[in-house]
């Protein structure tokens, strides 16, 4: 158990990384927290789905890959960039440690890189607009990552530098060696809350006047991007490109935001069809073929021409002998 303090706030939290056991298995506060911004998540966008013209059998027929690939992304991200941990001694590779994933050390960047590539090949087999299905995608991503950066907190990890801020974390852990106590930024939660703002903006502003396919994306991306470049900024347990100092995330943070920025405010100045929309294609077709099979049941079956008339009997006019 560990105790997180907010001095200047005038209150203290005892946080503890496993919840309980079973069968003496301890589960993780971690799991817990990332499995419940993960269903969250789920339920909302299956919820919103219909508005963006995507059925929710198949954002659970792509949870069945993606869920499993995103894992396998952020940890190779992980371990591409801290290569140096999963070393024996004699310099080789520790592979079979690189797998224990349970002992921490997973990079939400690579999650969400392997997840666009995940849902680009999924829309080319289902033939649905990858733009349209990200959008929806989008509002799981902020869901999930503005919870689960709550398991940060019981974990006491991804915290800032030093700071006399008003709203500044109290924590203990081993910094080069030594057990101390430190006053921090709160990363975790500034993570959180800007991952909350980003949905409420995109979900209840953006949304309600999108213009194109991608508009939340793209908004998506530039706001994440944003944010992550300055909190990463905060952060003492960065990853850095090899030895050359420079923070993975807060480039890729950077370069999102750029790009994405850019490319959203040509297609803003552009003028949009709403019939251009994913969605309205969809009501379209559907209103198409149910006015075909109104139309059928009204008309009734087509009556049979070529029925001939009953032949009338010739009248016998010869008088009986």
């Amino acid at each position: 158990m560990s105790t997180v303090s907010f001095p200047g706030l005038g209150f203290a939290v005892n946080v503890k990384e496993i919840a309980f056991r079973i069968f003496n298995w301890p589960i993780h506060w971690y799991g817990i927290i990332i499995a419940a911004g993960f269903l969250l998540a789920v339920y909302y966008c299956c919820r919103k789905a219909a508005d963006y013209g995507i059925e929710q059998d198949d954002i659970i027929d792509l949870l069945i890959f993606a869920v499993p690939l995103c894992i396998i992304g952020a940890r190779l991200y992980y371990v591409i960039f801290y290569l140096d941990l999963y070393r024996n001694p004699d310099g080789s590779l520790d592979f079979l440690r690189m797998l224990r994933i349970w002992d921490g050390g997973l990079a939400i960047y690579g999650g969400i890189i392997v997840a666009i590539l995940t849902l680009l090949v999924f829309c080319k087999i289902k033939k649905i607009p990858f733009l349209a299905f990200a959008d929806v995608g989008s509002f799981g991503m902020l869901i999930g990552q503005l919870v689960g950066r709550w398991g940060n907190f019981v974990n006491v990890e991804a915290y800032g530098a030093p700071t006399d801020l008003p709203w500044r974390m109290g924590i203990y852990d081993t910094v080069n060696g030594v057990y101390q106590y430190m006053e921090v930024h709160p990363t975790f939660l500034y993570e959180s809350l800007w991952n909350l703002v980003g949905f409420l903006l995109l979900a209840l502003v953006v949304a309600k006047h999108r213009k194109f396919d991608g508009q939340i994306f793209l908004g998506y991306i530039a706001w994440y991007g944003l944010g992550r470049a300055w909190i990463e900024g905060l952060r003492t347990d960065s990853l850095y490109f090899f030895s050359t100092g420079l923070r993975v995330s807060q480039i890729l943070a950077l370069i999102s935001f750029v790009l994405a920025l850019a490319v959203m405010i040509v297609q803003l100045r552009r003028k949009h069809d709403p019939k251009e929309l994913w969605v309205n294609q969809v009501k379209a077709r559907k209103a198409a073929a149910t006015g075909a099979e109104e139309g059928s049941a009204i008309m009734g079956e087509p009556e049979d021409l070529t029925q001939e008339e009953p032949e009338e009997k010739e009248e016998n006019t010869d008088d009986p002998a």
